[in-house]
């Protein structure tokens, strides 16, 4: 495989002094604007999946291209779309698939640590992009991939699907229209089983049919310390961002969508761990992060431990594990799925339901054709906000410091929201067995935000700063945007 160092693909494909002037051309010029849309998916495993599945089903799309660096994944797919009938190339390397002239626009189901990368690479190659959450592993990150979008004149929609239900949109509008007054606070939780990934004693080969330096691009080349390489990359903090930045950012941007806050919180602080088994992961598995906005608090929890030992059965909090509660002066809004809600009274009868369905790949789709990107049900920049609050959590996290119980008490008294959650989180370890005198808890440094220049104030800035990007790796280095 001839793998293109990125000056090379910056050559051939000739974007040093091309991608602009592609960009600009009108739609009615470029393949597929009058015909079907040729596709490429990045990454194949997890979400890759669902961009096929989406895809396949969407009239006037085609799947020309697939991209994985597992060659033995990559084979899979290949060979799963052939028995259906397509046609596709494939690609060990996505600089080759963004130097291609016979592809419109690409997917990307990379893990997070590529996401902004492989989106700003596109943009330069005049694609349009569906990209998974989190749009960026880092915040400095996501905000040049805005800069790429808005630079190279492409159409970017974000993996957050929630917000394509027409009825998630009806609740939003209706809830902030206050119909039940004023919101009190705004709330996110993923209870989700994640158990332990086991304990190594060394470095482990990666899969040979891996090309580990091309899996691992932006982030630092390092052995791999884990069993498995896919998928658990979630839990390893230089690839993933743990569940606050998996599964969670579905529900904090939904949580920030009903305040109608449309940029950073004033304030931040994260409490929490990996606790309850000692394994290769160092992302927590329980956590409470609270956002500070003028509105009402953002309140966000992580639980990966069970409801009790044994038992996979997870908590809920008033009957929510993975979902939403929005509550307000005269009752609050329940969503336990991605595409209804429920408004109950103070008494907790139902006042109102809302339902809606997923078209999340096809408003890409139709936006692609029409070029109109206000009509994105998942903008870019709402991506980038809402993937900036599970950074903003893991900064707190990182640089925080292990704490006895009774410290953690002590300093989240003054803070009514945390304060609560934190009561429930200790109560539920305790019931895992958790002896917090024996492996305490993380007691998160509290952050103060310029949201405006999305940096950090105050006395800790400078080494909250720190934590806004990161190294880049030669060859992978992620462009600052002008």
């Amino acid at each position: 495989m001839n793998q293109l160092s990125r000056r090379s693909f910056l050559k051939t494909s000739a974007l040093a002094a091309g991608a602009v002037a592609f960009s600009a051309r009108s739609w009615a010029q470029v393949a597929g604007a009058n015909g079907d849309i040729r596709v490429a998916v990045l990454g194949l495993n997890g979400r890759g999946k669902n961009h096929l599945t989406s895809l396949a089903a969407l009239k006037g799309v085609r799947i020309v291209g697939l991209c994985d660096p597992d060659t033995a994944v990559l084979e899979r797919a290949k060979q799963s779309l052939g028995e259906k009938g397509a046609a596709v190339k494939t690609y060990v390397d996505l600089r080759e698939v963004f130097a291609s002239p016979d592809i419109d626009a690409v997917t990307i189901a990379t893990p997070n640590h590529w996401h902004a990368l492989a989106g700003i690479w596109a943009c330069q190659a005049g694609k349009d992009i569906y990209i998974e959450k989190p749009i960026s592993h880092n915040i400095w990150e996501g905000r040049q991939l805005v800069a790429a979008a808005k630079k190279y004149n492409r159409v970017v929609q974000c993996g957050t699907q929630i917000r394509s239900g027409e009825g998630l949109q009806e609740a939003v509008a209706w809830t902030r229209a206050g119909n039940l007054g004023r919101i009190t606070a705004s709330r996110g939780f993923c209870y989700k089983r994640r158990d332990s990934i086991g304990k190594t004693e060394g470095e482990q080969p990666p899969p040979a049919t891996v090309n580990y330096d091309l899996w691992t691009g932006p982030a630092p080349l390092v052995p791999l310390r884990r069993k498995k390489l896919h998928y658990d990359w979630h839990w390893v903090n230089l690839t993933g961002n743990g569940d606050v930045g998996n599964q969670g950012i579905h529900q904090m941007d939904v949580a920030r969508w009903f305040l109608g806050e449309p940029g950073l919180p004033r304030h931040t602080v994260s409490v929490g761990g990996r606790l309850g088994y000692e394994d290769d992961g160092n992302t927590p598995n329980t956590q409470v992060v609270v956002h500070d906005y003028a509105t009402a608090p953002l309140i966000f929890e992580v639980r990966g431990l069970p409801a009790k030992p044994g038992d996979n059965a997870m908590d809920k909090y008033r009957g929510v594990a993975i979902g939403n509660i929005v509550d307000c002066e005269g009752g609050y809004v329940v969503t336990s799925e991605y595409f209804t809600a429920k408004a109950l009274d103070r008494e907790g009868k139902v006042v109102k339901e809302f339902r809606g369905t997923d078209r999340h790949m096809a408003n890409f789709i139709d936006v692609v054709r029409s070029r109109r990107t206000a009509d994105l049900y998942g903008p870019l920049e709402e991506g980038h906000v809402s993937s900036s609050l599970c950074h903003l959590g893991n900064i707190s996290h990182v640089l925080g410091h292990a704490a006895p119980a009774g410290e953690i008490r002590e300093k989240v008294a003054g803070n009514a929201p945390l304060a609560e959650a934190c009561g429930r989180m200790t109560e539920h370890l305790a019931t895992n067995g958790v002896d917090l005198g024996k492996t305490p808890a993380t007691l998160g440094l509290p952050l103060t935000v310029d949201a405006k220049a999305e940096r950090f104030t105050g006395p800790d800035a400078a080494a909250a700063n720190a934590l806004l990007t990161r190294q880049y790796r030669k060859f992978f280095e992620v462009p600052q945007v002008a």
